[in-house]
């Protein structure tokens, strides 16, 4: 059934009574009736009842309205989807397009409104080695007279990221060939505009399942063009993270998107591997940079003095105890500090372990908190035995077994050296799971996190561990929502007051539940992973049918709700009428729950059958 209705007028009928808190929103909080009549132009009525309804309705009439329209078909069974199906198709065919962006003459425009940038000049960095995109950004000044064009110089070193810390702006990505577009790029949520590092594989696996290819592709080139630019994969494009990377997930990603569409070709396929272990060896592989003296890895972001990104006051806390001891205010402190007329080496260290702790992606948590750049972490290690693995699988099957004088045996060597070392100096037999390795005290740190499961998704582990791991996996992070950030015992060891972290309990992040769901998978334990896929895909449903479709960036699984107010707060819960874009990640750790999940929970999760009844 299908009614022809009056736009405006609707929408303004329904708000009025509906919407009793006035936040152009229809919610579980809202105290409305609940039900109401849905007249056509013809007169016909239909009652619609429910929040889902009724807020289902109300999207309808705002996509109807931004495409000019003054009347529109509302179709009844659109109004009734089911929640799994109607977020699914939603993620599908609007969120990846709305989160897409190009740094071009097209994109370039919602860059230059960006108020991550200063008001009147709008800077492009540009490195020194791509004379194309130096010609091809030059040639758009005329258009947009607030567009400053910078060239990078051809050593990027801390002091120079800091002299520009003042004068930000986007990093120029890769464009096509014939320099007329911009290569295309998914942003985490719809207020960023730039390419953020491990976010992007994360959506990469959404963008696969939802036949993306194109994008998922486009990222992988992006990703390339910063290796042999900016000599790394960025935290993201801006100006301040050119000293930073993030966790490395491009072995993986490469080899996802070859297997998902190998006509992308095989030429394309050596390209990305070059870089790919281009990075292994220049930017993870460096003696007494991010590779330390154990054999093993760690995060070790540079930079010079407090990280420019951060909101305003965030380093309160830790400035405070040296301002007293200049008897100076902190924000004074902060400034002679920033500027060098106060030098403070202790200091130094804090903000070396804070931008180190930013590069691992778990920005912030008590568990890398000024300590980070003197751990060998499960993660960083974890992706790299992938990394070694991959490059493994990769030569051996479409290279013959010789790609640029590297065979398979030398990463399996390595892989497996790795492997015993993390063994050595990380498992945990007692705790049945890997801990990060303080490598100057020389002793693990017994910090709980999903992080320390990281193995499982790599496939480091013992059959015997596997079994070990899982049961500490749903001993200490299993929640009802699914998998927190950190265990409630470690939750308990922060002092009372102290900042709540946002990577920490009792909040859960997309990107763990699907690692370790697919490392669950990977070791036959299917019970335990449909379990954890439930329990995730239900709060989110739950969450988007009580709070007009919303899909954030976080949320929190012990109260299994996105009403979470931690640091940043959760990006994502701000919009009108209708979300356009949910965030990246978690669209994509829906899409991949939803994929895996067999058939006979679907009616479960629509009818929001609470996952502890099941389990």
């Amino acid at each position: 059934m299908q009614l022809n209705i009056r736009l405006k007028e609707t929408l303004e009928r329904l708000l009025a009574q509906e919407d009793t808190d006035q936040d152009r929103k229809i919610t579980a909080e809202d105290q409305g009736p609940k039900s109401f009549e849905l007249i056509g132009t013809d007169g016909h009525q239909v009652t619609i009842e429910g929040t889902y309804y009724l807020s289902n309705l109300l999207q309808e009439i705002a996509q109807a309205i931004s495409k000019g329209k003054e009347e529109a078909v509302i179709a009844i069974d659109r109004i009734q989807e089911p929640p799994t199906a109607r977020i699914s198709r939603r993620i599908r065919e609007d969120f990846w397009d709305d989160l897409t962006r190009t740094i071009d003459r097209k994109g370039i425009a919602r860059i230059l409104t960006d108020d991550k940038t200063e008001e009147q000049i709008q800077r492009i960095y540009v490195p020194a080695t791509d004379e194309q995109g130096q010609q091809y950004y030059r040639s758009l000044q005329k258009d947009f007279p607030g567009l400053e064009v910078v060239v990078l110089p051809e050593k990027i070193s801390p002091s120079y990221v800091k002299s520009i810390n003042e004068q930000p702006g986007i990093l120029a990505l890769a464009l096509t060939a014939d320099t007329q577009k911009g290569v295309p790029f998914v942003v985490p949520g719809g207020r960023f505009n730039e390419m953020y590092g491990w976010d992007s594989y994360f959506e990469g696996i959404g963008l696969l399942i939802d036949q993306r290819v194109d994008l998922a592709k486009a990222m992988i080139d992006n990703f390339c063009y910063q290796i042999e630019h900016y000599g790394k994969i960025l935290n993201a494009n801006r100006s301040y993270y050119l000293t930073r990377t993030q966790p490395p997930f491009l072995s993986s990603f490469i080899r996802e998107v070859y297997e998902a569409q190998p006509s992308v070709g095989r030429s394309w396929l050596e390209h990305s591997l070059s870089m790919a272990i281009r990075e292994y060896e220049t930017v993870w592989m460096v003696a007494g940079e991010r590779l330390t003296n154990t054999g093993l890895n760690r995060y070790l972001a540079q930079g010079i003095g407090i990280p420019p990104e951060t909101e305003p006051g965030h380093f309160d806390e830790a400035l405070a105890p040296y301002a007293e001891k200049y008897a100076m205010e902190v924000s004074a402190f902060a400034k002679a500090y920033q500027t060098g007329a106060i030098k403070v080496p202790e200091l130094d260290l804090y903000f070396t372990h804070d931008r180190s702790l930013r590069e691992s992606g778990h920005d912030t948590s008590w568990r890398l908190d000024d300590v980070c750049a003197h751990l060998n972490t499960v993660d960083v290690n974890s992706l790299l035995y992938k990394y070694e693995t991959d490059f493994a699988y990769l030569i051996d099957r479409y290279f013959q077994g010789n790609f640029k004088a590297y065979t398979p045996e030398q990463w399996e060597q390595r892989a497996e050296k790795r492997r015993q070392l993390m063994n050595s100096l990380m498992w945990n037999e007692k705790a049945g799971q890997y801990f990060d390795y303080h490598f100057l005290d020389q002793k693990q740190t017994e910090f709980e996190s999903a992080s320390n499961f990281f193995p499982l998704w790599a496939g480091i582990p013992s059959a015997d561990q596997a079994a070990k791991m899982v049961n500490a996996l749903k001993s200490s992070l299993k929640e009802r929502g699914g998998i927190a950030g950190t265990s409630a015992a470690m939750h308990a060891r922060v002092p009372s007051g102290a900042v709540q972290r946002q990577w920490d309990y009792p909040n859960g992040w997309a990107p763990h539940q699907m690692m370790l769901w697919k490392g669950l998978l990977q070791y036959g334990y299917e019970a335990e992973a449909y379990e954890l896929i439930y329990r995730w895909l239900w709060m989110i449903t739950k969450n988007a049918v009580d709070y007009n479709g919303t899909i954030p960036e976080k949320y929190d699984v012990v109260a299994c709700t996105h009403k979470v107010y931690a640091e940043y707060g959760n990006v994502g819960t701000q919009f009108d009428y209708i979300t356009t874009s949910g965030f990246g990640w978690m669209n994509a750790s829906y899409q991949l729950g939803i994929n895996i999940l067999p058939e006979r929970f679907r009616k479960d999760l629509d009818a929001l059958t609470d996952p502890d009844s099941l389990f």
